[in-house]
């Protein structure tokens, strides 16, 4: 357990950043379904400028890796740009 004032201020640190980044990555993956399920372009055309700002978000923050993100965006552009 925690003895100094440091330690017990990282354990609430920590706390707060795990529930943040874990509402980031649930927010991003339900966003990216979404768009996978999106059937019409016009929908997945909105819905993608919204999709690669989260994943760049998560980016930031350490959540993704910046190649795995770059693949995702990659995937999804290509998906939507090939709905009719």
């Amino acid at each position: 357990m925690a003895n100094n004032p440091g330690a017990k201020k990282r354990i609430r640190q920590n706390a707060v950043r795990r529930l943040r980044n874990r509402y980031r990555l649930l927010t991003t993956r339900t966003a990216i379904k979404k768009l996978r399920h999106a059937s019409d372009k016009a929908t997945a055309e909105k819905l993608l400028p919204g999709t690669v700002s989260l994943i760049d978000k998560c980016v930031k923050v350490n959540l993704f890796h910046k190649n795995k993100a770059n693949r995702l965006k990659g995937h999804l552009t290509k998906q939507v740009s090939k709905l009719s």
